[in-house]
C-alpha cells in the first residue's frame, strides 16, 4: 500500500476540490490594467495596488457553447487571461504563502462591454454590467496544480477568424499571483473554487457576431468560440 505524506495528500485534495470551481466556485475575482505591455500601450501610470473587481459565477461558459453579445451592448472586448483558480479558504493570507492556497488554474476569457465601461469610468459608475453578463467568462478544463511549474512564464494568444490579435506572457504582470492572492484576501475570504483573473496582454479590441475566437495557455489549454447575437 502506498503512503502520501501529509503535503502530498493536501496538495491532492486541493486539487480535486478546485476542479469543480466551474459549478461550486461562489465568485469571480478580476484584476485590471495588470500587464506592462498594456499599461505602456495606453500610456497610463503603472497601478499602486491591483484594481479590482467582481463578476457573477453565472457568466460562466464552456466550450462548446456560443458567446452571446447582449443586444444592449454596442461594443464587446475580448480578453485572454490567465485563470487561477482557489484550492482552500484564506483570509489574510501573506505573500510568501498564498500559493498555498492555489489548487489549479484554468484558460480564461474576460469578456468586456466597452460601451459600459466607458460611460461607468467617466460617472464613476459600477463595471458590473459591462463584466458580468451572461456568457462574459468562457473558460477551460481545470489545469492541475501540480501541471504548472511557474504560472508567471506562461505565453498567452489569442486569435480571431484566424488573426492573431493578442500575444503575450505572464511574466509582464504588473501583480504577480501572490501579490494579488495576498490583496484581495485582506478584504473578502477566498473560498475553494474561487477564480481569479489575472489580467490581459495589450491587443484587446471588440469583436462581432459571426466571429471565431480561439486562444491558448502555452501547452496547457486552448478554447475555441462562435460569437452570436442575442
Amino acid at each position: 500500500m502506498v503512503r502520501l505524506s501529509a503535503r502530498c495528500l493536501m496538495a491532492f485534495q486541493r486539487n480535486q476540490d478546485a476542479a469543480n470551481f466551474l459549478f461550486e466556485g461562489k465568485k469571480i475575482v478580476g484584476v485590471a490594467l495588470n500587464y506592462m505591455c498594456a499599461v505602456k500601450a495606453k500610456n497610463v501610470p503603472v497601478p499602486q495596488v491591483p484594481i479590482v473587481f467582481l463578476k457573477p459565477t453565472t457568466s460562466y461558459l464552456r466550450e462548446g457553447c456560443p458567446i452571446i453579445l447582449p443586444k444592449v451592448f454596442t461594443k464587446v472586448a475580448y480578453e485572454v487571461e490567465l485563470g487561477v483558480v482557489i484550492g482552500s479558504r484564506c483570509k489574510n493570507v501573506s505573500k510568501a504563502q498564498a500559493m498555498q492556497h492555489v489548487g489549479g488554474y484554468c484558460l480564461a476569457l474576460d469578456l468586456t462591454a466597452q460601451c459600459n465601461l466607458t460611460a461607468a469610468r467617466a460617472t464613476g459608475g459600477s463595471w458590473t454590467l459591462g463584466k458580468g453578463f451572461d456568457t462574459s467568462t468562457p473558460v477551460s478544463q481545470f489545469i492541475p496544480f501540480d501541471a504548472v511549474d511557474d504560472p508567471h512564464t506562461l505565453p498567452l494568444w489569442l486569435k480571431v477568424n484566424g488573426e492573431l490579435k493578442q500575444s503575450g506572457c505572464t511574466a509582464d504582470l504588473v501583480f504577480k499571483v501572490p501579490d494579488i492572492i495576498a490583496y484581495v484576501s485582506k478584504y473578502m475570504t477566498l473560498e475553494p473554487n474561487d477564480l481569479i483573473l489575472t489580467g490581459t496582454p495589450n491587443g484587446s479590441d471588440a469583436f462581432k457576431a459571426g466571429d471565431v475566437i480561439e486562444c491558448g495557455l502555452a501547452d496547457l489549454a486552448t478554447m475555441k468560440f462562435n460569437v452570436c447575437a442575442e
